[in-house]
């Protein structure tokens, strides 16, 4: 699934907040700061996440504008990276290690901190060779209408979206209802509220 090609799956949202009227060289300034970067570290377990250009999950350099600006549609991917250690495979080596321990020193039981000893150890090396799982989801943002597009109805992946975006762009992404179509049909949505359908109602009338 791709804004490129194929079908799309993806929930809307209206902006809530002023887009600067400078916001060429702004927002190319903000995708740079939030873009996604690897972790320092191969020991990382934790989730990394950033914006990448929508062409390529490796290519986080915004500077050429027009790799993500088309006419007024910003358009990006949310990369998210996780190392994930395999559950089952992480026990079962863990066991093996304190049957080790216990073996050569002549114990039946393996002590607690022994055991933490061994397990952060193992989470060690195991990180080490575990290549992280990465999901990318792209989006699409109509400047002037002020809707964007995100092409995933995963909630945790919508949340980690909105977040992000507010946190680069310094605004606010409002699930688009259905019923944001009827703004200009005030008597069709105050049937639908009569009926207990929605509590919807435009704005001049809130």
């Amino acid at each position: 699934m791709s804004l490129f090609k194929g079908g799309l799956t993806a929930r809307r949202y209206r902006v809530i907040g002023e887009v600067p009227s400078d916001f060429r060289t702004s927002y190319q300034a903000q995708l740079e700061e939030f873009a996604f970067h690897e972790p320092t570290s191969a020991l990382h377990d934790g989730e990394s996440a950033g914006w990448t250009q929508i062409h390529n999950l490796l290519d986080t350099d915004f500077s050429d504008i027009n790799k993500w600006l088309y006419n007024h549609y910003l358009v990006a991917s949310l990369r998210v990276d996780k190392k994930v250690l395999p559950s089952k495979l992480f026990a079962a080596h863990l066991d093996k290690r304190c049957q080790g321990w216990c073996r050569s020193n002549g114990k039946e039981r393996c002590p607690a901190r022994i055991k933490a000893e061994l397990k952060e150890t193992l989470t060690q090396e195991m990180l080490l060779k575990t290549l992280p799982r990465v999901q990318t989801f792209e989006f699409c943002w109509n400047i002037v209408d002020g809707y964007v597009l995100f092409l995933s109805t995963s909630e945790s992946a919508n949340d980690r979206f909105r977040t992000l975006f507010r946190n680069t762009f310094n605004i606010v992404l409002a699930p688009f209802s259905p019923l944001d179509f009827l703004t200009d049909q005030p008597e069709i949505a105050a049937a639908l509220e009569s009926q207990g359908i929605s509590d919807y109602r435009p704005s001049d009338q809130a």
